[in-house]
């Protein structure tokens, strides 16, 4: 079975996509005339909060799975997450009928737990910082003899990811100005920028970023990973590190990070939810913010935005508490 070790090339990324292609959605562009007019640029929303389990991991963790043997997957696989990845390994897992044991922090929001309960994923919980997490998943890799699959710090990942990306290059009829993804550990992200260099002659890529968790901007300036500690904010999905497969595709192919207020987190969130009537989380709502806290940037550029996933906790909605 074919397991990447280098950075996933166009071919690697084709490969991805057709291997997929039967376990996931391809997903909708959507457009708005009432968000248009509020940005003042032409923005073209890739639904991935449409996707198989709710959000794009669906993507990395398919091309993932079946890129491994039955031999392989014997023992089962096993990861840490703090939600959508989980629910995507876990679907995945039974697709491959074999087992997927996720570590996930203990604060991780329940309907995310639930979608991994409901896709048979045994899950075990640990303190919400990276060392519990990796050590809990230590113990258990020992116990179990799973594979591990990374969230994100996986070239098999980021070539799943990239697909979603590729899909934007075949679905409109040009190329965008620029293409705006969500950055917590860097999968998604590094993937986009993969797709943009290959699939695009002009696309340029942003990263959009919690304010609170802006790690990843500050990896950016700095030229070097500096570890997310303490990251506060309601993008629940965005709180990891840069790893050490998705920083360099990141330095190389990105071309720059904003980073945003919680504020307009919330406000991004709800006009979606309000104007286009579609359900997105916080994580994804981080992009929309970007081009609402840059107007002028973004001013009569046609804009894809990559709407990272929608598994949203309906008790805890950011605009009630």
């Amino acid at each position: 079975m074919i397991h990447l070790n280098k950075v996933p090339d166009k071919a690697a990324i084709d490969v991805a996509a057709n291997r997929i292609q039967h376990f996931i959605h391809k997903t909708p562009i959507l457009t708005s005339r009432i968000l248009n007019e509020a940005t003042g640029a032409n923005l073209f929303l890739k639904c991935e909060n449409l996707q198989k389990a709710g959000a794009f991991k669906s993507r990395g963790a398919v091309n993932a799975l079946f890129s491994l043997s039955e031999i392989e997957l014997k023992k089962g696989v096993c990861t840490h997450s703090s939600g959508n990845h989980a629910a995507a390994l876990a679907r995945a897992a039974a697709l491959r009928n074999t087992k997927a044991y996720i570590v996930m922090p203990e604060n991780s929001p329940t309907v995310k737990v639930d979608a991994v309960k409901y896709y048979g994923g045994q899950i075990s919980f640990c303190a919400p910082n990276l060392a519990a997490r990796e050590s809990t998943l230590k113990t258990i890799q020992l116990e179990t003899g799973a594979i591990e699959i990374h969230p994100y710090n996986n070239f098999t990942i980021i070539a799943g990811q990239a697909t979603a990306a590729r899909e934007i290059f075949l679905q409109l009829d040009m190329e965008p100005d620029f293409i705006i993804a969500p950055v917590g550990g860097g999968g998604l992200l590094s993937g986009t920028a993969l797709s943009a260099n290959y699939f695009s002659g002009k696309t340029k890529v942003i990263a959009a970023e919690p304010k609170g968790a802006d790690d990843a901007y500050r990896s950016f300036k700095a030229g070097e990973i500096i570890p997310s500690e303490n990251p506060v904010t309601i993008a629940d999905g965005l709180l990891t590190s840069l790893g050490s497969k998705t920083f360099p595709i990141i330095m190389e192919h990105v071309h720059r990070i904003f980073t945003v207020e919680e504020h307009s987190i919330v406000k991004a969130m709800k006009f979606i939810w309000e104007r286009m009537k579609i359900v997105i989380e916080p994580s994804s709502a981080v992009a929309v913010a970007a081009v609402f806290e840059n107007k002028a940037y973004f001013e009569h550029t046609n804009t894809a935005l990559i709407i990272s996933g929608g598994n949203c906790d309906l008790n805890k909605l950011p605009w009630l508490t």
